[in-house]
Order: structure tokens, then sequence, then C-alpha cells
């Protein structure tokens, strides 16, 4: 497995060896041990799993009060992943990494990061591994297309007008705030 630590501190990617056969892969996904060495000892406590099809953005996601780390990897597909550096004390908060993920990759974001993904291919089943419980009363999104965060997403052109970006997105998504309108990191 490579490990790799990016621009933003915190942030890790994982690269796992595939090994083909003419029946498909195996690959080991997670080693604990590799993870701490890496990541730190953090324990994980609940596992996701979404679908989506060509097109669906989800994000930019975070808890405020009970942050969660989540360790993102695509089983299937590939997707645009996006990391929001939101800790308060963090030199690169407001800043982002934005990369292609596939299959044999996993991404560290570790506590105080938004998240969101653009996914690429036809449909992507994607996998997060997270330090702290999903918390109802402490979900935030901060809108997508956030000028102050500029971030460049690869837009697919809409196949019933080309003229048009691809974007399926939820209500609260669509709806979200700016992050200078939240009011949490004043």
């Amino acid at each position: 497995m490579q490990v790799t630590a990016l621009e933003i501190p915190g942030l890790v990617l994982f690269s796992q060896a595939q090994h083909h056969d003419h029946r498909g892969y195996f690959a080991e996904t997670f080693r604990r041990n590799e993870f701490v060495t890496a990541c730190g000892d953090v324990a994980l406590v609940q596992d996701n799993v979404s679908w989506s099809q060509q097109g669906v953005l989800r994000g930019l996601h975070f808890q405020h009060r009970q942050p969660q780390g989540k360790l993102v990897q695509v089983l299937n597909g590939q997707v645009f992943d996006v990391a929001v550096d939101l800790r308060p004390d963090s030199a690169c908060f407001g800043q982002h990494i934005g990369m292609r993920l596939t299959p044999g990759q996993s991404l560290w974001l570790p506590p105080g990061f938004a998240h969101g993904f653009y996914t690429l291919s036809d449909e992507a089943v994607v996998a997060y591994k997270c330090s702290a419980y999903f918390a109802p009363d402490d979900q935030y999104s901060i809108r997508f297309d956030d000028p102050t965060l500029a971030i460049d997403w690869p837009w697919l052109p809409d196949p019933f007008d080309p003229n048009q970006q691809l974007l399926i997105i939820s209500d609260n998504d669509a709806k979200a705030p700016r992050l200078s309108e939240l009011g949490l990191f004043s």
C-alpha cells in the first residue's frame, strides 16, 4: 500500500494494489496498522455507503460540534472528491483539495473537513469509514459553488443539452449557504 501525504496537512491518500486475473480483481482496502502509522490512532466507528448515478453531486457536508474524520473509498466507478479544511486553527482554513478517486484509492479526511463528490462514471459506489457517529442535529452543508472556495468541478455535459452541465443535487445541497454565511467560524 502506498501512502501519500497531501498538500493540506492531515489529508492522506492510500493507494492499494489490485491483483487482477480472469475472474476480476482482489485488493486489501484497509490495514489498521498502516492507517494508524499515517493518520494516528483514530477509532473508526461507523461505515456508510452511497450509490450515485452520473452527474450526482453530494456535499459539501460536515458536522461542526461532533466532527467526523472520514476514510473515503470508491468501490465502483469514478468520482471527483473534494475536501475543504474547516479546522479553525489551521493555516489552510477554507482551502480545498479536489481529486479524482477510483477503486484502489482511499482518502483520509481528519475531523474538521467538509466533504463532497461529483460522480464522473455512469454510476459510483462510495464507502466511508467515520470516526464519529452521524449526528442529525449537527449536520451542515456548504454551497458547492461558493465563489470563495473556487472549486474547479470537472462538469460533464448534460446529455439532453450539451450547452448545460450535468448536475443532479439534493434540495438541501442546492440551498446550502456559502461558508461565510454559516456563522460558525467567526
